[in-house]
């Protein structure tokens, strides 16, 4: 037996072995990094790509995300090292819901701003008054196509329950609305039909009268 013949084989078996191992030992790594680093933790709500959910369990290999069907994803650690991920409840559980809402040309602007600031007051999950983040803000934002563009933005204690909250606020628009007689507009198109003319080469002429028997004779 030639050991040099052995020498080769064995070396293209580590060089195969390695490659099927890269992307667990990238995993394995990227894991201690997340169990070093802490940027997510269990309980956590993240963002990782197009899955948002609960960090349910982190090990070794993957992570474990909960998602709102409750579907769990498994997603490798090294995707949360590589890619951007977006921790909602990091250092607190606060976020922020931004509603938009758009009213019909000559709504009184002032009793819509006025509507929608206390829309905002009277939800409890909504923060009003704290040193840290700031109140309950109503912007209006634009002059659009076929309404009057408002934007109601809020802190809330919880972002989890931002779609909860979200949808809280958007009955209570629509009542207030409702009560107040303002109405929330959609998109509208004018349509003119003219009726044009027919033209004169299409018009027929009358037919020329018979010649007489007396002219015809001649």
């Amino acid at each position: 037996v030639e050991f040099k013949n052995l020498a080769i084989v064995a070396g293209a078996l580590s060089v195969g072995i390695g490659f099927g191992l890269q992307n667990i030992v990238n995993n394995f790594v990227s894991g201690l990094i997340l169990l070093f680093e802490r940027p997510i933790r269990r309980g956590d709500w993240i963002v990782v790509g197009n899955t948002e959910g609960n960090v349910k369990s982190i090990n070794i290999r993957s992570t474990e995300i909960q998602t709102f069907d409750r579907a769990n994803v498994i997603v490798p650690n090294s995707e949360l090292i590589s890619s951007q991920v977006t921790n909602w409840v990091l250092h607190d559980s606060i976020g922020r819901v931004v509603l938009p809402v758009s009213v019909a040309y000559g709504s009184d602007t002032e009793q819509v701003k006025q509507i929608l600031q206390d829309i905002a007051y009277d939800n409890p999950d909504v923060i009003r008054d704290s040193a840290y983040v700031p109140s309950p803000l109503i912007l209006f934002r634009r002059f659009a196509d076929n309404a009057l563009d408002f934007e109601l933005r809020c802190f809330i204690r919880n972002v989890e329950n931002r779609l909860s909250v979200t949808s809280e606020l958007n009955f209570a628009v629509d009542a207030a609305f409702r009560a107040a007689g303002i109405v929330i507009p959609f998109p509208q198109r004018d349509v003119h039909i003219v009726n044009s003319a027919p033209n004169d080469d299409t018009r027929q002429t009358p037919a020329a009268d018979p010649p007489d028997e007396e002219s015809s004779q001649l």
